[in-house]
């Protein structure tokens, strides 16, 4: 989706509202069109502008959403004010809801294998009407397994990828050919809220656009990967007054 963006340090992020990208990935589905959609927030955008690769197959997804309160806020630094945030975790709740109510199937990939038992299991019980067409943990040889052959047999409306970035990216892209239909894509650490091992920032941190200090408050090992944020918003400036 290249059309309504504003692009974010080379990466074009879609600039709708999070109802309106809900109903595009409902067409998508519904009309078994294949795409490869990606929720990035500034860890990832900083990560494509140090790695080219990743870049490649950033600019290469359908749909990038801009899932961080960071990217909303360099768009508005950028004077082309991005509409709305629309996480990741969010779209994932959302598909599954659709899902329930369409009798979709999904497949979940990714996590430790007990996580993605109990994420499958949590999926099951709030979303009954959901056909869960298979799941595999995210530890496997990249070279050697039957996941994209088991794949391609059941055929799933959504592929919901847990690798974390960039590895659920490179995997959906490396694999995407293989496929004829499905909604794929990367959901990084909702696989965790979605087992119960880790819970979301309640409602008044997010609507606080805090959400990302109670996750590092809540698991304190994520603050090196917090330090991209500092970096992007260097990098947003110095395009800002290279403008």
């Amino acid at each position: 989706m290249k059309t309504n963006s504003v692009n974010i340090l080379g990466i074009n992020f879609i600039n709708k509202s999070f109802l309106d990208v809900a109903e595009i990935l409902d067409r998508y589905i519904q009309g078994n069109h294949k795409s490869f959609i990606v929720t990035a927030n500034p860890e990832i955008v900083m990560y494509a502008k140090d790695h080219p690769d990743y870049k490649e197959i950033i600019q290469s997804a359908d749909m990038v959403v801009p899932d961080g309160v960071g990217i909303i806020l360099a768009s508005k630094i950028l004077k082309n004010p991005i509409r709305e945030r629309v996480t990741g975790y969010d779209l994932t709740i959302r598909l599954l809801e659709e899902a329930n109510k369409k009798r979709w199937s999904i497949y979940l990939l990714g996590g430790r294998e007990e996580t993605n038992h109990k994420a499958v299991d949590n999926i099951k019980s709030q979303f009954p009407q959901v056909h869960i067409a298979g799941s595999h943990h995210g530890f496997f040889d990249w070279e050697e397994n039957t996941i994209t052959t088991e794949i391609k047999e059941v055929r799933p409306d959504i592929v919901f990828v847990a690798l974390g970035f960039p590895k659920q990216e490179q995997w959906i892209t490396m694999n995407l050919d293989q496929f004829s239909k499905g909604l794929f894509m990367g959901v990084g650490g909702s696989i965790d809220v979605l087992a119960g091992e880790v819970q979301r920032a309640p409602r008044i941190w997010q609507e606080m656009n805090l959400e990302w200090f109670y996750r590092l408050l809540t698991q304190p090992s994520r603050w090196r990967r917090m330090l991209a944020i500092p970096r992007f918003l260097i990098q947003i400036l110095k395009v800002k007054l290279q403008k």
